[in-house]
């Protein structure tokens, strides 16, 4: 398992939770990324800092190779935002898609401020921070992996997936596979016809054991399993 080294991940969280399988490799080697039969890049909450950061190390455009040639990859938090931001860009073909938070000014800012952070200065305390519930849709892989339709993860974000793209992207295959109980905010996303391309805004890891690790985790190790052997 190659998990992603760009200097601002919550390493030490996934570390544990990937502990029970004892293969895991934390890098930002591209040689190593090609070799892993898996890959996960961790999530943040200051997209700009990280996107900075993961640029510096080079391997963007070794993760859209990666991608392109169907190695299953799980985003988390802000790793889910940067898949919007590149689905956006590469399907969509909006070249110039961004979250506001790295670029304020963007024409197409597909990741946007949450609309109640709007106007907040103070935003010390103004997370979305905590448990939330999540209905996941029946016919894709993370309802597989959980094995139910409503589910509760912990979140820390103050940005999320902008609804204004919203039917554009899922006519271009990206599928919605879990929402708020409103249906307003997008929680987890997939790429149709990929064996595994997940990407989820709440953190898994918080709730992942080593000795009971979290579905997602699981159905990822299962998915890189079947793929290596392609």
């Amino acid at each position: 398992i190659a998990v992603i080294d760009y200097g601002v991940g919550n390493l030490f969280s996934l570390s544990s939770s990937l502990a029970i399988w004892g293969w895991k490799k934390v890098t930002r080697s591209a040689r190593e990324l090609d070799e892993a039969s898996h890959i996960i890049l961790p999530g943040v909450g200051a997209f700009g800092d990280a996107m900075e950061k993961l640029a510096s190390t080079g391997l963007v455009p070794e993760l859209e190779r990666q991608a392109e040639n169907g190695k299953p990859l799980l985003g988390i938090c802000l790793g889910m935002q940067m898949a919007i931001v590149e689905f956006a860009r590469h399907v969509l073909d909006i070249r110039d898609a961004h979250s506001i938070e790295l670029d304020p000014q963007t024409a197409h800012p597909v990741i946007h401020l949450m609309p109640d952070q709007n106007g907040v200065t103070d935003i010390g305390g103004t997370l979305r921070l905590g448990s939330y519930p999540c209905i996941l849709g029946k016919d894709t892989k993370a309802y597989q992996l959980y094995g139910t339709e409503k589910i509760a993860e912990r979140h820390r974000h103050r940005y999320e997936f902008n609804n204004d793209y919203r039917e554009d992207m899922e006519k271009a295959g990206l599928v919605i596979a879990g929402t708020s109980l409103d249906g307003k905010l997008v929680e987890a996303i997939e790429v149709k016809d990929h064996d595994f391309y997940i990407g989820v805004q709440f953190h898994p890891e918080f709730k992942s054991r080593p000795n009971r690790p979290h579905p997602l985790f699981t159905g990822l190790v299962h998915a890189a399993i079947l793929h290596s052997q392609k």
